[in-house]
């Protein structure tokens, strides 16, 4: 038997596995094994072990029946997606989430302000997306449960003071956090997702510059800019507004959705509430968003927008764009 060299980052993990007293607890430990186990033949049936382990808590906890304790940070989602801020303190994060939506988040010019997640809905177009505003993320350490609620996400938004002196470094600790727990892989290139070698779902991110109007803030762009220049910065500003139109642009095209308009033989399409699908799906996905058994009695469909001409029969393998309209012929 070849042996396994397991380091010590491993054994640590694996204590705290141990020590677990949650699925999540114990899902992020395993996650930890196998993010810092070596990688090679002595360690291939450990690494097996680990990811079935992994598989199974995960199934556990989805058929689970929930308890009826209170989790705040457990937010439904709702919308065309959802998207969770992540910050220090004092970037900024409630005063973003109550000019891009309706949500009464509490503003202060003091650290912790928010305490649990706020949601609210950012209008885009025709459609909504939600937003949350999560408790500020410290180096000393990130309040229970907010891992959770970044992971249940579809896209992230990194929060960074630009105004203040320490923005490179706020940059640098949320970039560290994140890719350390498996949210995020930056090196990759930044805002891919992909999924881990532990099978999690690695998520698309923004970097904001908040406080962009404030008159430190373009010479420490340009300082980030010298000093990091495969980062992508996008200034804002809450209280001016700066930025914010291009953000919801920004948001609904790293969400990788579209919309696509049905209509029903001889009607005019109904434009107002949109279907929305990802990027890449199919006539036949749109059928079965409609309901469940529509697959099934799909004979045919037309589509106006991406097909060759306005009309056409396209097969239930047409991958649709933002925009299509499309009427299902249903048996």
């Amino acid at each position: 038997m070849l042996p396994a060299n397991l380091t010590p980052e491993y054994y640590a993990a694996e204590e705290a596995y141990k020590k677990a007293s949650t699925a999540e607890e114990k899902m992020e430990a395993l996650r930890e094994m196998l993010a810092v186990i070596p990688k090679h033949k002595g360690t291939e049936k450990l690494q097996g072990d680990l990811r079935r382990r992994l598989s199974k808590l995960r199934e556990e906890s989805q058929k689970k029946p929930q308890k009826s304790t209170y989790n705040p940070f457990l937010i439904e989602k709702q919308g065309a997606g959802q998207v969770v801020m992540i910050g220090h303190p004092n970037t900024g994060k409630s005063s973003l989430i109550t000019a891009l939506t309706r949500a009464k988040a509490k503003v202060a010019d003091y650290p912790f302000t928010t305490t649990i997640p706020v949601a609210g809905m950012i209008p885009f177009e025709n459609i909504l997306i939600q937003l949350i505003d999560t408790p500020p993320y410290s180096p000393e350490g990130a309040p229970p449960g907010l891992l959770d609620a970044i992971r249940r996400g579809d896209l992230l938004l990194l929060l960074i003071d630009i105004s203040s002196d320490d923005c490179l470094e706020q940059i640098e600790n949320l970039l560290s956090f994140l890719e350390g727990k498996k949210v995020i892989h930056f090196s990759q290139g930044e805002g891919e997702d992909d999924t881990d070698l532990t099978g999690v779902k690695l998520l698309p991110f923004l970097i904001l510059a908040t406080k962009a109007d404030h008159r430190e803030s373009e010479e420490n762009l340009e300082i980030i800019a010298e000093l990091k220049p495969e980062l992508s910065l996008m200034p804002v500003s809450a209280a001016k507004g700066i930025g914010l139109e291009e953000l919801k642009r920004c948001i609904f095209e790293k969400l990788e959705i579209i919309r696509v308009y049905t209509k029903a033989p001889g009607s005019d399409p109904d434009l107002e509430e949109p279907f929305v699908l990802k990027k890449g799906e199919t006539v036949l996905d749109l059928a079965e968003n409609i309901h469940r058994d529509f697959p099934e009695r799909l004979k045919n469909a037309r589509v106006w927008g991406s097909a060759k001409f306005d009309g056409q029969s396209v097969p239930r393998e047409h991958v649709l764009e933002d925009g299509d309209i499309v009427e299902l012929n249903i048996t």
